[in-house]
């Protein structure tokens, strides 16, 4: 019955410090990602679309 009380101890102290983890990088704004990067590499960039139209009148 002992190691059941050392159980509960251990995995509310963990929870809680994952908690705390959340709370101050939340507050970081780890978060603020509206546009992940995997999706930011699918949309058209429209100054490399402009760059590309100048190469292109130069040649």
């Amino acid at each position: 019955m002992e190691i059941l009380y050392l159980m509960v101890i251990c995995s509310v102290s963990l929870a809680v410090i994952f908690l705390i983890i959340f709370i101050i990088s939340v507050k970081k704004g780890q978060f603020e990602d509206d546009e992940s990067h995997a999706v930011r590499i699918l949309l058209e960039d429209k100054k490399t679309d402009i760059e590309e139209e100048k190469s292109e009148e130069k040649n």
